[in-house]
């Protein structure tokens, strides 16, 4: 990249639980609400915004281009365009990289960027007969055709169509490619439990000492829970005894996966504002930290948990860095088995000759630098959203601790993996 991309500022909503308390706001609603506080913090004019991104992937049947409607609803003016891009558990870091990307070539100056999810709120489908019925229905015109059609009419009709989760291209839900990778890397249903207990115990600490409220902005939820500050998701109880008492989800005779050590359905919304380096010295902004470049990878759909292992490598390759120049790593915890999958991919000389055409390992991870905060197994993850709250949250540790230099890094369903590297000097 031949300029850094200054990032300002950022903010979330609070990360809730599908079906709760924010199961009566729309994607829109919880984009508007970022959008609106994040200007709010900013000594910028809403007309000087060129664009607004945003990460969506469950899209939202009232609104087709839901970016432009939670722009226009936060209060950014007519004029400013907006997109949505889908890229799967990475939508809301390729909102960035597709912003950086426009910066960089000189089609705008200034775009905030995100991602907006709202699980509560996934589209049902009705079954083919049902639209064909509501279609001929449509059509009829007088009431002896109507009534011949409702003659026709079958209680099964009314059956929804919900939308599947396996994966079109290999047929595996992300949770059976979970269990695939433990088996491929030999890891015990308490190795996994023992990192999802990692990760509520550091989301807990963060939360207590007031870590993560820096990014959150409250909401209210509707109709009647009051004003949410906090990601619900977090169990500050949580313990080895009662992780070890929930049963296998997606193989129930032989499999290692549960709920309780795999990330948590969500509804959220975050964002970031983005500009050159030299455009924010320009304006007299302190920036928040920097991209400094991004890289993405594909490799086979029924391994998809370790794509950032591919992407992080060629990350290196284009940058020029290794894993010692790294200070701290935010990886989005599909699963915990996803999650040690790739620590040992990255610690693996026979997988980096392998699978990466490097002549040794990547490097060990560390757990001392990676999602020192928890991750999605306590926090949540909404999908259009997780991207761009690892750059949130690495960029505000980083700045926390002193440090200068980390990653942000995703698995993507369909057999992809995204990451990010960021600076805060």
């Amino acid at each position: 990249m031949k300029e850094r991309i200054a990032v300002i500022d950022g903010i979330r909503t609070p990360f809730c639980k599908a079906g709760g308390v924010f199961r009566d706001w729309q994607a829109d609603d919880l984009g508007a609400f970022v959008i609106k506080e994040l200007m709010a913090r900013i000594d910028i004019s809403p007309e000087e915004i060129d664009e607004v991104i945003f990460g969506n992937v469950l899209q939202p049947p009232h609104a087709s281009n839901v970016t432009r409607v939670l722009a226009v609803k936060g209060g950014l003016p007519d004029k400013v365009p907006a997109f949505t891009v889908n890229r799967n558990c990475a939508s809301g870091l390729e909102s960035i990289a597709t912003a950086s990307n426009k910066i960089l070539v000189g089609d705008a100056d200034i775009i905030i960027a995100g991602g907006t999810e709202s699980m509560s709120n996934f589209p049902v489908l009705f079954r083919k007969q049902m639209r064909e019925f509501l279609r001929h229905f449509s059509k009829a015109k007088t009431w002896k055709q109507k009534l011949k059609l409702l003659f026709s009419f079958r209680f099964f009709y009314l059956i929804p169509d919900i939308p599947g989760i396996a994966d079109p291209l290999c047929g595996l839900s992300m949770g059976q490619v979970a269990e695939l990778l433990s088996r491929e890397f030999n890891i015990t249903r308490e190795e996994q439990d023992e990192y999802a207990l990692m990760s509520q115990q550091r989301s807990a600490k963060a939360q207590d000492e007031g870590i993560l409220a820096e990014e959150i902005v409250p909401i209210p939820g509707k109709p009647s829970f009051g004003m949410q500050i906090n990601d619900d998701g977090v169990r500050h109880d949580s313990s080895m005894e009662a992780l070890a008492r929930l049963k296998p989800v997606f193989d129930r005779v032989t499999g290692t996966v549960t709920a309780g050590n795999s990330s948590q359905v969500t509804d959220g919304a975050a964002a970031v504002l983005l500009m050159k380096e030299s455009k924010a010295k320009e304006l007299g902004l302190a920036p928040l930290g920097y991209i400094r470049d991004y890289s993405y990878a594909a490799l086979g759909p029924s391994r998809m948990g370790i794509g950032p292992v591919f992407a992080v490598s060629k990350l290196f390759a284009k940058t020029g860095m290794q894993l010692s120049d790294i200070d701290l790593i935010e990886v989005n915890e599909a699963f915990a088995s996803q999650m040690i999958s790739v620590e040992r991919a990255f610690a693996s000389d026979e997988f980096s000759k392998r699978e990466l055409g490097r002549d040794k390992a990547l490097g060990e991870i560390g757990r001392e630098r990676l999602n020192v905060n928890g991750g999605a197994i306590s926090l949540g993850h909404p999908i259009g959203v997780s991207g761009t709250r690892l750059v949130l949250t690495l960029l505000k540790e980083l700045n926390r601790r002193n440090k200068n230099v980390g990653i942000a890094t995703l698995c993507i369903g369909g057999g992809q993996g995204e990451a990010a590297v960021v600076e805060v000097a």
